[in-house]
């Protein structure tokens, strides 16, 4: 018998193959990438919800933050630099920009690869 947390481990395994998002980090499937370093990769949102929509994802696969771990508390603290420092770049650091996380599918997570909203510039 499967044990809960053996189908989470099992379903993430299986989503990181298809995982658009580290198909993205990998190169091998197009986007518009406006920073990259060896633990975040940011890129525009395709589906743009405000003048600057960027999405900033972790290199490493990471379901969601409910599956986050202590290791993983610096990746996120880049991520929220990154944003800080794009917001700059974008000229929306002092109008203002929203930072968000959707999590699981009832907050609004589509893809299960932890990843961060940057959205501004209205």
């Amino acid at each position: 018998m499967l044990r809960l947390h053996n189908i989470r481990k099992w379903e993430a395994d299986r989503m990181e193959d298809n995982c658009v998002f580290c198909q993205i980090v990998e190169g091998k499937v197009e986007a518009d990438v406006v920073y990259r370093d060896e633990v975040v990769v940011a890129f525009r949102d395709r589906n743009t919800h405000a003048p600057v929509h960027l999405l900033i994802v972790p290199t490493k696969h990471i379901r969601s933050i409910n599956d986050l771990h202590e290791e993983d508390e610096e990746t996120v603290s880049a991520m929220i630099g990154v944003a800080r420092n794009l917001a700059e770049k974008f000229s929306i650091k002092h109008s203002g920009y929203k930072l968000v996380f959707n999590v699981e599918k009832g907050g609004g997570q589509v893809i299960f690869h932890l990843h961060m909203h940057l959205l501004g510039g209205w």
